[in-house]
């Protein structure tokens, strides 16, 4: 099946190829294998299965856009971290190989990985991530994915539900906040001073 073919076989919903146990791939071969399907927004979980995530809709994709332009002014301005776009991979202390919408890491933190760790998958969790759902996104994976993310070390994440215009907020050692219709969403204390505007992404 060539990339095209798989393409459209997950339009709607991600496929999950399971290789364990009969191989194994190493983070470096996992790595070499998005390189060459550079087509596929690939990721991989903790037990080993490659997730092939559907294309992002041009809607959704102008949307991000607008997300991570405003990201990027307050990390332009802030000067503490580094932001990151939904076709970085960072490896979490899971094993798990994932891709957020929208990601930033402190600047200490990041200077500390070696120059070949920041040139792959980065074994680090970000501070900071954001997913954004799509119309054919489920809601169920998208929170576990969130759930995830916070059992691996980062400080806060966003899942901006568009659906719904509701704003799923998590952090460590904190139930869940749910905002409903909300005009915009602070990201005080881990980025701050930064409030995304949310008339931009509804």
């Amino acid at each position: 099946m060539n990339p095209t073919d798989i393409s459209k076989t997950v339009k709607h919903h991600p496929l999950v190829l399971h290789l364990h146990p009969a191989i194994e791939l190493t983070p470096e071969q996992f790595f070499e294998l998005c390189q060459l399907n550079r087509d596929l927004r690939l990721e991989r979980t903790e037990t080993g299965e490659l997730v092939i995530m559907p294309p992002t809709g041009s809607e959704t994709g102008g949307r991000n856009f607008r997300l991570l332009g405003q990201l990027y002014n307050w990390t332009e301005g802030d000067g503490t971290g580094i932001g990151f776009d939904s076709s970085t991979g960072f490896t979490l202390p899971n094993g798990a190989e994932i891709s957020p919408d929208a990601a930033w890491i402190k600047l200490e933190r990041w200077d500390a990985l070696t120059p070949e760790q920041q040139e792959k998958f980065a074994p680090i969790a970000p501070d900071f991530v954001v997913e954004l759902r799509s119309a054919s996104d489920t809601l169920k994976p998208l929170r576990e994915k969130m759930q995830q993310y916070i059992d691996n070390g980062v400080q806060l994440g966003w899942l901006i539900d568009r659906k719904q215009r509701r704003v799923y907020i998590y952090r460590p050692g904190n139930p869940v906040d749910c905002l409903n219709h909300p005009a915009a969403v602070s990201g005080d204390p881990i980025l701050p001073g930064f409030v995304l505007d949310l008339s931009k992404i509804w």
